[in-house]
């Protein structure tokens, strides 16, 4: 039986995110090339994939209860080929959440983008 050690939630405006889109400092600090390359494929949808992955690293942060302490692309958020989001770690902070499942789930709608982030015990 898996155990629940954290969970995360977190909401961000899509308008903020149209706004920062064009901020290539904001877009290299937050996100791996991978992901922006993701984004932009988006088209109109852009700016609400964007505020999907910002708010799933937030969500991480309060799920691993110590706010952002690490390095935002180590938590770079990749998808299935349908569409589950899902994280993939690396350096220390892949070593911290070493023995952990996270579970992530993103969504949009009224403007906005919401994440969850459960962290579980394997």
């Amino acid at each position: 039986m898996d155990m629940c050690n954290g969970i995360g939630i977190d909401l961000c405006e899509i308008s903020r995110m149209e706004k920062l889109m064009a901020d290539d400092r904001f877009m290299n600090r937050w996100f791996t090339p991978e992901e922006i390359r993701y984004v932009l494929a988006k088209g109109k949808g852009a700016a609400q994939t964007l505020a999907g992955l910002y708010a799933a690293r937030e969500a991480l942060a309060k799920a691993l209860g110590s706010g952002i302490d690490f390095d935002l692309k180590e938590a770079e958020i990749l998808h299935t080929q349908t569409g589950t989001p899902y994280f993939r770690l690396n350096g220390r902070l892949a070593e911290r959440v070493s023995g952990n499942r996270i579970l992530l789930s993103i969504t949009h709608d009224a403007g906005v983008a919401a994440a969850v982030c459960i962290l579980e015990q394997e």
